[in-house]
């Protein structure tokens, strides 16, 4: 192990700071041949409800301005009892040294609750993050993190049945980050992951119908990395718990970025679509650009962003 990569977090000894964010590698099983998953940090497992869910009706996913994504995927899983009873012990075997966590969004704070139950019981569950965040879907999920107080009611009852690591997935679509990371905090979130994707609306002039099935989708891609830097900064200056990073990584200067704004590590996910060995070039990459801009390891580049004016 590189011991200028390592960043130790809550529930996740990570040998480097990359990870995929949730839902870019579904359960991890179909990327066991894309690279050695093992060189990751921590795999992010695919947002997992009480029930199974087909997720929207197409058209869920657009290309526009450029090279960014609109999706309206919706969460779609094959609910937690088969993920706990067929994809967990797979991944179990196939990948027994590399950290993972596993994402739970409900439509209650009962069933937020319940997954956490859940999965606090399955032995290769290192840590478990909330979605609190998804844009996509008529119940749950961005309701609850929007409100300081829904935040907290849905991370205190994920807290009290799990002694696992508790990371908060919040969303940008708020005027300000700091009090609902704060409330995160306070209810028992050992850590923060943002951004997840920007609500937005496209349309086709023509017919003067929005293109996605569901009309309001979730922005992804480069447009969105200064949004994710500014939250990042913003919430890693408002609690003391780590914050991960992500939204628009494309490149290795891109993870300097994130590390620079107070992410203790990052997740990539748009990019995995367009190059499949992207998360291994970047960890084969950042020792090089560490030393390129001063820095001795990753801990020495997290939060050194110097605010002077």
């Amino acid at each position: 192990m590189d011991a200028t990569l390592a960043v130790q977090l809550p529930g996740l000894a990570l040998k480097n700071p990359i990870m995929p964010s949730s839902g870019a590698f579904y359960y991890g099983l179909d990327h066991l041949d894309d690279f050695d998953l093992n060189k990751l940090g921590a795999l992010v497992l695919k947002t997992t409800t009480v029930e199974a869910r087909q997720g929207n009706p197409a058209p869920t996913i657009l290309t526009v301005e450029g090279d960014s994504v609109f999706n309206s995927v919706g969460l779609a899983n094959p609910g937690v009892v088969n993920v706990v009873n067929d994809f967990m012990p797979a991944l179990a075997s196939a990948l027994p040294d590399l950290p993972q966590m596993i994402s739970i969004a409900g439509t209650t704070v009962a069933e937020y609750q319940s997954l956490a139950a859940a999965f606090d019981k399955v032995p290769n569950i290192s840590a478990i993050e909330v979605n609190l965040s998804c844009p996509n879907v008529e119940h749950g999920g961005l309701e609850f993190g929007t409100e300081p107080s829904q935040v907290a009611a849905v991370l205190s009852a994920v807290r009290s049945v799990t002694d696992k690591a508790i990371y908060a997935k919040l969303t940008p679509n708020v005027t300000a980050i700091a009090p609902i990371a704060q409330a995160a905090q306070a209810a028992g979130a050992d850590g923060i992951v943002l951004i997840n994707t920007v609500k937005g609306l496209a349309i086709d002039r023509n017919s003067r119908r929005p293109l996605l099935y569901r009309g309001i989708g979730g922005l992804s891609g480069a447009a969105m990395k200064p949004i994710a830097l500014r939250f990042t900064y913003e919430a890693s200056q408002a609690v003391d718990i780590p914050v991960i990073g992500v939204g628009g990584i494309e490149n290795v200067d891109d993870v300097i970025d994130f590390l620079i704004c107070g992410a203790s590590a990052i997740q990539v996910g748009r990019m995995n679509h367009v190059n499949p060995k992207i998360m291994e070039e970047l960890v084969d990459e950042l020792p090089a650009a560490l030393k390129r801009y001063g820095f001795d390891s990753v801990q020495a580049a997290t939060g050194s962003l110097e605010w002077n004016f």
